[in-house]
């Protein structure tokens, strides 16, 4: 099955305006993305409503197809983009996700292998003080019960094991499921909370929520660009040595 990484990129952002064409360790947000993607050797599409984005890694060979700025969501820009494009098994990976690698890229479309839709999430206690940080709870065999902006699990108790589970906004779709996702209706979590993927569990699908090690943060904030922006040094200067 043809396996291919879509990035959504929308120019305005409410939180940190045109963050994608932010500058971090000496270059856009969205190239850190682009680049990291690449290096995974699998087919890579930007799509996106702007020229400015495009133009920033107009240098790097990747396709770009040009979408309207009034798609409601990411996931429906990633459809929009495989309109007239050959794909299986698709990642929908966020454009302001500067951190890439590419074994949890494998894991995910060797996941979609059995699942329809897949995402990641990794421990981290910090994310119960942040409603930027959407955390998600999940079954026994590991897939999602909920996601939200508030702190779940409550710690009404001393807290255990992988909690607090932090979401990483990457999702692998098989196509099917990737084009009933945008065929269905905006549900009423959904709408409360301002989360996409709640559409999917409200109507009865399952998401498949792999843990990863991995160091992961989306930027939607100045703090985040700062701390994004130390920590890509810090990777640098050990590569370097």
């Amino acid at each position: 099955m043809k396996r291919v990484i879509v990035v959504p990129a929308r120019l305005s952002s409410t939180r940190l305006p045109h963050k994608l064409i932010r500058r971090i360790a000496g270059k856009p947000l969205i190239r850190w993305v682009i680049e990291g993607l690449l290096k995974t050797d699998e087919e890579v599409i930007l799509a996106t409503d702007s020229d400015r984005i495009a133009k920033e890694v107009s240098d790097l060979g990747v396709k770009v197809h040009i979408t309207p700025s009034d798609i409601p969501s990411g996931t429906d820009r990633v459809a929009e983009a495989l309109k007239d494009t050959d794909g299986d098994l698709i990642i929908n990976y966020q454009g302001d996700e500067p951190f890439v690698y590419s074994e949890d890229i494998e894991r995910i479309f060797q996941a979609l292998e059995k699942d329809e839709v897949v995402t990641l999430g990794v421990s981290d206690e910090s994310s119960l003080k942040r409603a930027e940080d959407v955390k998600v709870v999940l079954d026994r065999e590991g897939y999602a019960l909920y996601f939200s902006r508030a702190p779940v699990p409550f710690p009404r108790n001393a807290l255990k094991g992988k909690y607090p589970l932090k979401h990483v906004g990457i999702y692998g779709f098989r196509r099917s499921a990737l084009e009933e996702f945008v065929s269905m209706k905006r549900g009423e979590l959904e709408k409360i909370e301002g989360l996409e993927q709640l559409r999917l569990l409200e109507s009865g699908k399952r998401i498949r929520v792999l843990i990863t090690e991995n160091y992961y943060h989306g930027v939607d904030t100045e703090e985040d660009l700062k701390l994004v922006e130390k920590i890509l040094k810090e990777n640098s200067h050990k590569a370097s040595q």
